[in-house]
Order: structure tokens, then C-alpha cells, then sequence
């Protein structure tokens, strides 16, 4: 997928163009999800982003991942796949945790991958076990709530992925704020200077894609 996704994107088209003309296209499956989320205006994880999350996976060694907003399931089905490692999504629209759950099948992968449909903050509170990576791509306005789930949930080591956290360049500067998304960068801007300061984790956030924020958990 080159061309896509340009408009949600923080850096300029020509080193976006220039990333993606470096990244192996993808065939088969995968192509017909990009091509559909281009179609369909879904938002998923942008090129250059899931691979870079993919190298993470395979740096640390994940085996259990947890996403917190599965959409169509095309960044589940790449993760689950850079690894061979096992996937908890949650999804709250019924008819993209439907398409997702067909797309796991079809990707061979329903055994690795598990979907729990419903609010995320409601389906956290209840989920129990130990993750070595949790990836945040739901409602932005949320992640503050999505993270006092994810301390309980993420293992010692961990990794903490937030995606989108710079939001199309709004939370770093007001030249670019529009008014309607007002609230929602206050909050994103509340989120980063939270996990800034969190001495539980080492974080840095990454100019690649829209944003993406990675908090190690000591």
C-alpha cells in the first residue's frame, strides 16, 4: 500500500513515499485488506508503522500479544504472524469484529487469534492474564483508561505500543489543531505527558506513521 493513508500521516509525502518504496509489498490476503480499508475508509495501522511494531515483536521476543481495537483484524493477522505468537483483540463495532473474525479464518489463523467483542474499558477490566506486549489503536480520547488496565495486564519487560498519538501532527502544535478535535488532543497530550513521567516505564515517542508511542515496563 503506497499511496494510501498520506492525509493521516506526520511526515512529509516524500519521506513517507520514500519509506513505503523501501517495505515489501504485500500479496494476497493482506493486499485485499489494505485495498479494502482504502476503499472503505477503515482506519488500520499505517505501512510503515505495523512494520516497525513487527521488528519490535521479534526483538523482544513476543508470544502473547494484546490489541486494543482490532478494526478489520489486518494488524492482529501481521502481528500474530511476525511472531507465531498468540493475539487477544477487542473490537467494539459488531460488524468489524464480523469481518475480522472472517478474515482470521481465512488467514488460517482463529486458533492464535481471539476477538472479544465490546467496549474495551468494560472487556479490560474483566480480562485476565500476563501479556509481553499490548498495542493500543482504539478511541484515542481513551487511552488514559485503556492504560490503567494495561499496567495490571502487562507483564514486567513489557512493551506498551500506543499508536496515533501525535494525530495527524495536532498534539505537537496548535498551528494545526482543528477545532473539533479539541478535546481529544488535550487528552492524547494529557497521555504522553503521563507516560513521560510514569517512572514504571521508559518511553519515547517515535515520529513514524501518525505517531506511535513505545513505553518499555520496568
Amino acid at each position: 500500500m503506497k499511496e494510501g493513508l498520506i492525509d493521516d500521516n506526520i511526515n512529509h509525502e516524500y519521506i513517507i513515499r520514500y519509506l513505503r518504496d523501501n517495505l515489501k509489498e504485500q500479496s494476497g490476503l493482506l493486499l485485499e485488506l489494505e485495498e479494502y480499508a482504502r476503499l472503505n475508509k477503515v482506519p488500520i495501522s499505517q505501512p510503515e508503522s505495523i512494520r516497525f511494531i513487527e521488528v519490535l515483536l521479534k526483538l523482544c521476543g513476543a508470544e502473547n500479544i494484546l490489541e486494543i481495537g482490532s478494526a478489520i483484524g489486518y494488524s492482529a493477522i501481521r502481528m500474530s504472524r511476525a511472531v507465531n505468537g498468540r493475539v487477544t483483540t477487542i473490537e467494539l463495532s459488531h460488524d468489524m469484529a464480523e469481518i475480522a473474525r472472517e478474515n482470521f479464518k481465512r488467514a488460517g489463523l482463529e486458533d492464535r487469534i481471539t476477538l472479544i467483542e465490546g467496549d474495551a474499558c468494560e472487556v479490560l477490566k474483566d480480562l485476565r492474564g500476563e501479556y509481553d506486549v499490548i498495542f493500543m489503536d482504539a478511541a484515542k480520547s481513551k487511552y488514559m483508561e485503556f492504560f490503567e488496565h494495561s499496567v495490571r495486564l502487562l507483564k514486567k519487560g513489557g512493551l506498551l505500543i500506543s499508536d496515533n498519538v501525535l494525530y495527524k501532527g495536532m498534539t505537537a502544535s496548535d498551528d494545526l489543531l482543528r477545532r473539533r478535535k479539541i478535546t481529544l488532543v488535550r487528552r492524547l497530550r494529557q497521555y504522553i505527558k503521563m507516560l513521560s513521567e510514569d517512572e514504571r516505564f521508559d518511553t519515547t515517542v517515535v515520529p513514524i506513521g501518525d505517531g506511535v508511542a513505545l513505553s518499555r515496563f520496568n
